[in-house]
């Protein structure tokens, strides 16, 4: 992170501690940026959220809101969220809209809420396709005061930056996050729109077998996102996308929306981003989520390895790493892999590798050391059923592998490695994980797969794959710092008609907070009328204030122009229904 970014960014020790291929996603919240537009929509929101979601959510949310102290008001700023969840052990950052799932899940292991700082425009109010602080910070930030779900929540993130993508993930994320930007834009075209959501089309039906990551994020998307707690007759709403959403947490309530017990198939249940689900999952408690994602794990590569593992590295084309039953972890971008009987024979990495032990890099084995990739027979030697790792001293030099001699090695799928021993490499336990050899040739039956003038040889000890996962064993061996952004969100264009707009939804701002305002609400009204006929949002600001403020004549011009709307526009006739009717029920009570 560039120290222009630190300067503009509210830290926290959380924070402080992310890695540096975090930190690059990471960017300043400008709360300066969000317009009186923005700060009236968040308000609509969060008043209706308030008073419905007090009724259908998990009763950690709203305590939640009084604990991160989230305001109805006003777009939480990030300075004041980090201050606060500080104190229930999680921190904020902003970011630009989607970011890849592998980096999301990391912060959460991390317990930093990662908030996309973007609002949602007036016309998207009830829901957007695109990551929002509506989204985050009113759905995501409230629950995770529950601890059994914060712990949930951190431990998933653990989980699924280890789960292994397809080399279609991405694209299809690139593609996702496209639509999304375009959707929220302003002026964004029906054709390009359509087009786009072809592509998106396209490739979910194209996608071939799931990835472990497409198959947690499928966990994720029906718990953390759209989950609902409970039983199947009497739900409540926990999943930030609901929270978030006025109009679909009111719809998910319905029969039209089909209620399902959570298990471990909802990673088999596909989902679509950009549109309302016509299903949802219900768990019986927080501990229970759990409970799933560790049964789910078990299926993982992560615990899983063999060729398997390595198998869904292959096909990841992105950068990985396995464990072997010594200790060591090998990282790179797998290329290939030579099985026997079903067991891992040899494996092949290309391009900067390293390798370590428990995630600390191996001294001398960094990617310089290794910029073209590594290689190594694994498994037991060809007739003897002690593998070298569990060789005793006396073994070892029984079957004559110590430094200095020259020794020809079979491995179990005729994977021979014939060199003079220089050195070896013990882990903690005193098992050899490492062996060096100079004037090393490595060959199956008539493939030469090392030669002498390539150097020295490093064969890599283990009988058996115990782990494979996305990323690297110790983040610090590679640069990851190279995400380069292929869209960012669009800012609506600032025409005349648009700045006299927002001028008019701060000078009522400000009339209903007391401030100085050159502005009456009669007045306000009569240039909204006039320059500003599709606009119904700040005629329910004014119609609070005129019923605040007992200005009959006013509050009975504006319900009647409301309703002039309405009929105009019966598709936000409930929004202004409600916003009316939330009103009079604030103003009651």
């Amino acid at each position: 992170m560039n120290s222009a970014l630190d300067k503009n960014i509210e830290t926290n020790p959380l924070i402080e501690r992310l890695p540096a291929h975090l930190k690059q996603f990471i960017k300043p919240q400008n709360y300066e940026e969000y317009t009186p537009i923005n700060q009236a929509v968040w308000r609509y929101v969060m008043r209706k959220n308030f008073d419905y979601l007090a009724t259908v959510a998990h009763k950690s949310y709203v305590d939640g809101l009084n604990k991160t102290g989230i305001s109805i008001d006003h777009i939480p700023n990030m300075y004041g969220m980090n201050r606060i969840l500080k104190e229930i052990g999680w921190a904020a950052v902003a970011v630009d809209g989607f970011i890849p799932p592998a980096a999301f899940m990391e912060f959460q292991a991390y317990k930093v809420l990662v908030i996309a700082s973007d609002i949602r425009q007036l016309e998207h109010i009830e829901y957007t396709p695109a990551p929002d602080i509506i989204h985050e910070g009113a759905g995501h930030a409230p629950i995770i005061a529950n601890p059994e779900y914060a712990e949930y929540l951190r431990r998933f993130g653990e989980i699924g930056c280890k789960a292994i993508s397809s080399a279609k993930d991405y694209q299809l994320y690139e593609a996702v996050r496209k639509l999304s930007i375009l959707k929220e834009a302003e002026d964004t075209s029906a054709a390009v729109i359509e087009a786009t959501e072809k592509e998106v089309d396209y490739l979910q039906k194209n996608m071939g077998v799931p990835s472990e990551m497409a198959l947690i994020r499928n966990l994720h998307w029906w718990t953390v996102e759209y989950g609902l707690i409970g039983t199947i007759e009497d739900p409540k709403i926990y999943g930030a996308g609901l929270l978030s959403s006025i109009g679909e947490s009111a719809w998910c309530m319905t029969d039209a929306v089909k209620k399902i017990a959570y298990s471990p198939e909802a990673a088999y249940q596909e989902f679509d981003i950009t549109k309302p689900q016509p299903q949802l999952y219900v768990t019986p408690n927080f501990a229970y989520l759990s409970e799933v994602l560790e049964e789910f794990a078990n299926t993982m590569a992560l615990r899983v390895g063999g060729p398997e593992g390595i198998e869904k590295l292959i096909a990841s084309k992105n950068l990985g790493t396995i464990e072997l039953s010594t200790g060591l972890q090998i990282s790179g971008v797998f290329e290939s892999m030579i099985s026997h009987k079903n067991k891992v024979a040899y494996i092949q990495t290309k391009g900067e590798s390293a390798l370590a032990y428990h995630e600390k890099e191996l001294i001398g084995h960094g990617v310089s050391n290794h910029p073209h990739g590594y290689g190594s027979a694994l498994g037991k030697l060809d007739g003897i059923n002690l593998a070298i790792e569990d060789m005793s001293p006396k073994d070892l030099q029984a079957y004559k592998i110590f430094e200095g001699e020259k020794i020809t090695l079979k491995f179990e799928g005729d994977i021979i490695v014939s060199g003079e021993i220089i050195t070896g490499t013990r882990n903690l336990k005193g098992k050899i994980i490492l062996i060096s050899f100079k004037d090393c040739t490595v060959s199956h039956n008539d493939t030469i797969l090392f030669k002498p003038e390539w150097g020295i040889y490093h064969l890599g000890v283990g009988k058996r794959i115990v782990s494979a996962f996305s990323g690297p064993a110790d983040f610090n061996s590679f640069n990851l710092v190279n995400h380069k952004v292929s869209s960012t969100t669009l800012k609506p264009k600032k025409s005349d008609a648009r700045k006299e707009l927002e001028d008019l939804y701060l000078a009522v701002r400000n009339y209903r907070e007391g401030k100085d305002t050159k502005f009456s609400p009669e007045a306000v009204f009569d240039i909204l009328r006039k320059h500003h006929p599709t606009d119904w949002l700040l005629s329910i600001e004014l119609y609070e204030i005129a019923v605040m403020d007992d200005m009959k004549k006013l509050e009975r011009d504006i319900a009647e122009y409301l309703t002039t709307i309405s009929t105009k526009r019966p598709a936000i006739k409930h929004l202004i229904d409600n916003g009316m009717q939330l009103v009079n029920r604030f103003q009651l009570g």
